[in-house]
């Protein structure tokens, strides 16, 4: 069974780092891409990050230079972390990470249906 849990949101002021974590089960890491998407109050869910599952690729949303989006995983420990630094108001939200099956060399944040199974999410708020 595709599990994926959230975790490591919280409030945080802005300027701060935050590093979430996607914790999944049932399924290799190393042949399925993992995308990173927030879904802000009001607003369309939005891709953040992904990674595909050769570990070779990755996408990001434009977040200014140098980007504040940073995905890494851990296969060994079936772990995909996205680090975010410089956090901004906008990037309040719940983030949410999702799989999208036999990505193996690619990825993307923008062709959502590419993702067939996602988390619950993480709350992120990032405020003074």
């Amino acid at each position: 069974q595709v599990q994926l849990v959230e975790s490591g949101g919280g409030l945080v002021q802005p300027g701060g780092s935050l590093r979430l974590s996607c914790a999944a089960s049932g399924f290799s890491l190393g042949s399925d891409a993992i995308g990173w998407f927030r879904q802000a109050p009001g607003s369309d869910r939005e891709g953040v990050a992904c990674l595909s599952g050769n570990g070779l690729l990755t996408s990001y949303k434009r977040s200014g230079v140098p980007g504040r989006f940073t995905i890494v995983r851990d296969s060994a420990k079936n772990m995909v972390y996205l680090q975010i630094d410089d956090l901004k108001p906008e990037d309040t939200g719940v983030y949410i990470c999702a799989r999208a099956q036999a990505a193996y060399d690619d990825c993307s944040i923008h062709m959502h249906s590419q993702y067939a199974d996602w988390g619950q999410g993480t709350q992120v708020t990032v405020s003074s």
